[in-house]
């Protein structure tokens, strides 16, 4: 098997022959055209500083550590070509996402397996090398003969990363569309996974990330996000994209962070917002942060306390994705005040014509939405809540607490 393999840093500098065996010089640079083939190695660069020549992958009669045999001798002066993938320029000592590991790696070398194909042999990047044995032989290619090179890195550990679960962080959407780069194993991540990954990245690095997710994903993610970074990511977007993100947001939480954005890039966006999300999102902003009232979300369910259970169950199951994280229904009379509330699972298991108002939870707590945060705090510790209704001082339910808010909070006091 070690035949079949070859590393980048063994590629750098490999001796190039015509069909005389006569040097046509080094190899410099390799490149893939991930639209064509995602891993075969298509273009070889061989030249010195001032100009480079390349040659394509079906040109190689034979290829191994004593050096590429050509098959013709058809050379053609090297043009930057943004559809080209270079490996060392655009891969090697770069910053790159493991999605089967879920963590951000550096690459430290490339292996290759050499593939037999009708008339000549083909490179395929099959990993990315991230660990010592990598880092050995660059530190000693070109001081010792590369198959001494690879008998002493045999007793290091293999520290590599599938060809498939690597990717690249491309900052420039263009050039991302010419190298086909797509986020989808990134989309299929959880957002507390991605949320990690994007905070041990750079700056220009996250906004790539996020740009290149679609508005629901990157929503999720930055909301799993340190806040003062969520607020430099968006701040770094254009405002349209910006704002697709924010739309996709929890409003509380989309108001949390527009609080920490300069005041006029908050006005930019909230500019670009659709009207149903931005004004609710301008409804929180209105309330002091540390108050009920901008701890609270208004995703929440409402309904007269005469609706019948089978009605509400399917006005709930309408809602899914306002309910997702909450636990009861909020029980309202005729002129919005708060009644009480309705847990799910009283709901489900009540008789299909009961109405709201004969189960709901009458002494239910609910808070002002003035009250102080540790008011807050205080409530959900003492009855041991996981949702909280909100209401003004008419006591018209304006907004839902939940127990993710009050963690969010206590974690942020820490």
């Amino acid at each position: 098997m070690a035949d079949t393999l070859l590393y980048l840093t063994e590629l750098q500098g490999l001796k190039v022959f015509d069909l005389k065996h006569r040097p046509l010089g080094r190899v410099v640079e390799a490149a893939l055209v991930p639209m064509v083939d995602p891993s075969r190695v298509d273009r070889f660069m061989i030249g010195g500083d001032r100009a480079w020549f390349t040659f394509r992958y079906d040109q190689v009669r034979s290829i191994s550590l004593r050096g590429i045999e050509l098959s013709d001798e058809l050379l053609t002066p090297y043009h930057a070509d943004e559809y080209m993938l270079r490996l060392v320029r655009d891969l090697l000592d770069q910053q790159i996402i493991d999605a089967h590991g879920r963590k951000v790696v550096r690459v430290t070398d490339v292996t290759f397996e050499i593939r037999q194909a009708e008339g000549y042999q083909a490179l395929f990047v099959t990993e990315v090398d991230v660990g010592l044995r990598s880092v050995f032989r660059r530190l000693f290619q070109g001081v010792l003969p590369r198959s001494w090179i690879r008998k002493l890195q045999e007793p290091i550990p293999v520290n590599s990363i599938s060809w498939q679960f690597c990717n690249i962080i491309e900052p420039d959407p263009m050039r991302r569309l010419r190298l086909n780069i797509t986020p989808d194993q990134l989309e299929k991540m959880h957002p507390a996974d991605l949320a990690d990954i994007v905070e041990e990245l750079g700056p220009d690095a996250r906004e790539a990330v996020i740009t290149a997710l679609d508005s629901e994903t990157a929503a999720e993610t930055l909301s799993e996000v340190d806040i003062g970074i969520q607020a430099r990511i968006l701040e770094s977007l254009e405002a349209e994209k910006a704002a697709e993100i924010i739309e996709e947001m929890a409003p509380d939480q989309a108001a949390d962070v527009l609080q920490e954005l300069e005041e006029e890039t908050s006005e930019e966006i909230l500019e670009e917002m659709e009207s149903e999300p931005k004004l609710e999102v301008q409804e929180l902003l209105e309330y002091d942060e540390d108050t009920a009232g901008g701890m609270m979300t208004t995703d929440f369910v409402a309904l007269p306390e005469e609706v019948r259970v089978a009605d509400a169950v399917r006005h709930i199951r309408q809602a899914q994705e306002t309910v997702e994280l909450l636990h009861a229904v909020v029980v309202v009379d005729r002129a919005d005040r708060f009644v009480g509330v309705v847990p799910f699972s009283r709901m489900f298991t009540a008789a299909p014509d009961q109405t709201l108002g004969e189960l709901a939870d009458r002494q239910a707590q609910c808070v002002l939405d003035t009250a102080p945060e540790s008011q807050v705090t205080e409530i959900f510790d003492k009855y041991s809540l996981l949702c909280l209704p909100v209401v003004d001082e008419q006591s018209r339910v304006v907004g839902m607490i939940t127990a993710d808010d009050v963690i969010s909070v206590l974690r942020r006091g820490k």
